[in-house]
């Protein structure tokens, strides 16, 4: 908001209109889409804010302030700021009341007692009906002739908002029309049908304070709705202001283009949108709606098409807009008309600071566009560049995260002689952070070999990098000779004493396929699950230790188990079995009970087996999964 830039930028801030105020602050502007001016000073004294000061002003061409505008400002800001902090040090702060006081700008003296009474009376000989609402939107007035238009009386329309009196008139459009009104001081107008079908046509005129609305019955034919000039703004005031919530989720480039052309391309009634970045001079589509694949084509790879600088109307780093392929032509000469389009609307996209792309609206045939529209589009190009820039910054952090993802988990497993396995990692949801979840397997000799799965606590970079360490270092002890209990052992004096105060749960096992021997040690991991031909499934039991990184004494037993040739044993993290509400030994139990390897059964389809009940909305954490089967190996 304005009022927010002044006071943490310590500055006066100024919007001439409400193109600036679209340009510069899109939110606001679409919450008020009025023809207005506005300034917005910070309140201080004794060096600290106390406050800020907003002034509003119809519009009327004002292209600044002047030297003694800017001077009544300050001097009133600073008495305000002296007053505030006097207050709050006698231990007295001024408290806001919880509704804002009207002044009146008129101190209206009557020449007589009768006055009032007389303009009344002049009023109610009118043959059209006449009522004033105060800037509350609140009935002062209502002259005879109206109240019987409205079909109400006059006594209990009066204190009452209109919407209230009228509830067939308790319409946002309505209330936009009056608002309109009292903050832009430009007359208004709209239709609105009666109960009983009767039609009304309301015209607005701005008074001080508030609005005069001038009322007659009129036919279908004699009073459109709305102007040509308000319509578009009108009718997409609200859904932009459920866009702005809804942009503010959107997490790709896709998602933005989405949004936008679900709420705003009918109302505009354009045909077509996409956003274009470059790179290198080249243009590419990173999403689009109503383009054709071979107008896509057309754009993808081309060089980029540079403006005249000088040309009519072009403001570098602005919204533009071209009604013509001859206006668009005036700016961008060098331009091949390749989209079949007739009018278009260019919407930059900055990120960082810098110019990443444009967002074009097009339209099927030539398209003049009003200063309503001029004004939602740009406020809507502020939206779009918010939601691109999250959306940008977050495909390059979600591309590096996955880069560095897929570089520290194993690429591929080592085959060793009388093992066989399989593996699966899957991410909780799309858009998540880079995970803790971890797994590998370690060729120890010829004829051995060690099998770990973990997860480091959190989902950031620093769990990635950690897990990278732990790897690491399980590696360097499991090929050097310890056993289970030791390369837990040794790991977790290593994490202990980096002090990076993040817990890390793991499971190693160790292999010896022709002695069908397994080693395991846990270190606060859920325990394995070990799938036997012909009967149920079994759940080890491991003697798990503490997690790693806690203790630098803590002790990890080494548990001995025999593997019968065909068993499958199943490593996991807790995203395969975590429920939000559910105990966590009925989910590993439950695992267990559904866990019924056959014969010869490929291993990969066992892994899908597992994954594929749980879907994305129960995934709460990721899930890193290791199956291993003892197989015959040859003499």
């Amino acid at each position: 908001m304005p009022v927010a830039v002044s006071v943490r930028e310590r500055r006066l801030t100024w919007l001439s209109d409400r193109v600036d105020l679209a340009r510069e602050f899109p939110a606001a502007a679409l919450s008020l889409p009025y023809h207005f001016a506005m300034a917005a000073s910070p309140v201080c004294s004794g060096g600290a804010i106390w406050g800020g000061f907003v002034l509003g002003w119809p519009t009327g061409g004002e292209s600044g302030l002047t030297r003694c505008q800017l001077d009544v400002i300050d001097d009133t800001c600073a008495t305000m700021g002296d007053l505030l902090r006097r207050a709050s040090e006698r231990g007295r702060p001024i408290i806001p009341k919880p509704s804002p006081r009207i002044l009146d700008p008129i101190q209206a003296h009557q020449p007589w007692p009768y006055a009032g009474l007389t303009a009344l009376a002049c009023l109610n000989c009118l043959p059209e009906g006449y009522c004033h609402l105060d800037t509350h939107e609140r009935v002062t007035l209502v002259t005879a002739p109206a109240a019987e238009l409205l079909a109400a009386k006059a006594s209990e329309m009066v204190g009452q908002r209109l919407g209230a009196a009228l509830p067939w008139l308790d319409d946002p459009i309505y209330e936009d029309h009056y608002r309109t009104a009292i903050v832009s001081h430009r007359a208004t107008q709209f239709a609105a049908r009666r109960p009983d079908g009767r039609r009304l046509l309301f015209q607005c005129y701005p008074s001080l304070p508030g609005i005069t609305l001038r009322i007659t019955p009129t036919t279908t034919s004699e009073a459109p709705v709305e102007d040509d000039d308000r319509r578009p703004r009108v009718i997409g005031l609200h859904g932009m202001l459920h866009l702005a919530v809804s942009l503010a989720r959107a997490m790709t480039a896709q998602d933005v283009v989405d949004l936008v052309a679900d709420h705003v391309m009918p109302v505009c009634d354009a045909q077509a949108m996409a956003i274009l970045t470059w790179d290198s001079g080249r243009m590419r589509v990173v999403a689009s709606r109503g383009y054709s694949r071979q107008g896509l084509e057309g754009f993808n790879g081309r060089p980029v098409v540079h403006p005249v600088r000088w040309a009519r109307g072009y403001d570098e780093g602005r919204a533009a807009f071209y009604a013509s392929w001859e206006e668009f032509r005036q700016t961008y000469p060098d331009a091949i008309r390749i989209d079949n389009m007739g009018a278009w609307a260019l919407l930059p996209l900055v990120a960082q600071g810098r110019s990443i792309g444009t967002c074009v609206i097009a339209y099927d045939r030539p398209h003049q566009f009003s200063d309503s529209e001029q004004a939602m589009l740009t406020a809507l190009g502020g939206l779009i560049i918010q939601a691109f820039e999250r959306a940008w910054l977050y495909d390059n952090k979600h591309q590096f995260a996955e880069c560095l993802q897929a570089s520290l988990l194993p690429h591929a497993l080592p085959r060793i002689p009388g093992l066989d396995v399989a593996a699966r990692y899957v991410a909780a949801t799309p858009g998540m952070d880079i995970g803790g979840d971890f797994y590998d397997l370690i060729r120890l000799s010829d004829s051995t070999a060690a099998a770990v799965i973990g997860d480091v606590q959190g989902h950031d970079m620093t769990a990635a990098a950690l897990m990278g360490q732990v790897r690491t270092a399980i590696r360097a002890h499991a090929t050097a000779g310890a056993d289970p209990g030791e390369v837990l052992a040794h790991t977790n004096r290593l994490l202990t004493e980096l002090a990076t105060d993040r817990f890390t749960s793991c499971l190693y096992v160790s292999f010896d396929p022709r002695r069908r021997a397994v080693g395991l040690a846990s270190a606060g991991h859920p325990p394995p699950v070990l799938g036997l031909l012909g009967a149920p499934a079994e759940v080890i039991d491991t003697s798990p230790g503490l997690l790693l990184g806690i203790d630098p004494d803590a002790e990890y037993v080494t548990t001995d188990l025999n593997m019968p040739p065909g068993a499958v044993l199943v490593l996991y993290t807790d995203g395969l079995i975590e429920q939000p509400g559910r105990d966590l030994g009925e989910s590993i139990a439950e695992l267990a009970a559904r866990f019924t390897p056959a014969p010869g059964q490929a291993l990969n389809d066992l892994a899908e087996s597992l994954i594929g009940p749980i879907t994305n909305e129960q995934r709460t954490d990721d899930t890193a999964l290791l199956l291993l089967r003892n197989t015959p190996t040859p003499r």
